[in-house]
């Protein structure tokens, strides 16, 4: 994929943000011997798949993954989840995507978990903007931006070229 943009994070930085970010989770849930990781489809599943394989280096603990689907242009409509809701009850679980923008994705996203009780939830993001209309932040986040509304931050992970770009 071709994307034309000032670089902001190029495949080494972003390989220590999610390390970085794998070490915190890891330390809200010390004591934990499972944690889901729900990336928001599809780069903050991505995402999250790659902060597993961080967790898997340094914990013993279960690390399951969960796609959440999200209709990101109609976020009212139903969500959907790739583990049954279930297997959530009383675990800690951590709301992964890629990009927090206006909170909207991320705030949905929230409301569909808030409806399970779990021992503990959290949100992460590789990238943080300053543009929220809705009151919600990420707990962990590889950047925080402050940029204009009118520019765009694109993810793109490639196979050993993961680049986060400012458009």
């Amino acid at each position: 994929m071709t994307v034309t943009g000032n670089i902001i994070l190029d495949h080494q930085q972003i390989q220590h943000k999610t390390r970085r970010i794998a070490y915190q989770i890891l330390e809200s849930n010390v004591n934990e011997n499972e944690i889901i990781l729900a990336g928001i489809a599809s780069n903050g599943f991505v995402f999250a798949e790659k902060i597993k394989k961080e967790l898997e280096k340094i914990t013993p603990a279960v690390i399951t993954l969960c796609k959440v689907s999200i209709d990101k242009l109609n976020p009212l409509t139903p969500i959907s989840t790739s583990l049954d809701i279930t297997e959530f009850i009383n675990k800690p679980l951590v709301l992964i995507d890629d990009v927090l923008n206006s909170g909207t994705t991320l705030i949905y996203g929230v409301k569909h978990f808030l409806e399970v009780p779990l021992k503990n939830f959290k949100t992460a993001v590789l990238v943080n903007r300053n543009h929220k209309k809705y009151p919600v932040k990420a707990d962990f986040k590889g950047i925080s931006l402050s940029t204009s509304i009118q520019e765009h931050i694109d993810v793109v992970f490639e196979d050993g070229n993961d680049k986060a770009y400012l458009i």
